[in-house]
């Protein structure tokens, strides 16, 4: 299964990463490369137990403009 992954840094200069698909599934690390890493495992770790619970391994999650002109 491919994920699409966020990640971004925060105001204390850690990289948070969340993969919107799997709701409450989120990590971070110092670089950008740990936190890509780190929800890798998180991934596997909430299909887990999304699957072990007969939870929907994921939702449903589509990418619109917001017409807004920032």
């Amino acid at each position: 299964m491919k994920f699409f992954i966020t990640i971004f840094r925060d105001e204390d200069g850690v990289f948070i990463a969340e993969c919107p698909s799997i709701p409450g599934c989120i990590s971070q690390g110092k670089t950008e490369q740990e936190a890509e890493s780190n929800i890798r495992e998180a991934i596997k770790e909430c299909l887990e137990v999304r699957a072990e619970k007969g939870m929907p391994l994921n939702i449903i999650t589509h990418q619109k403009e917001s017409g807004l002109d920032l």
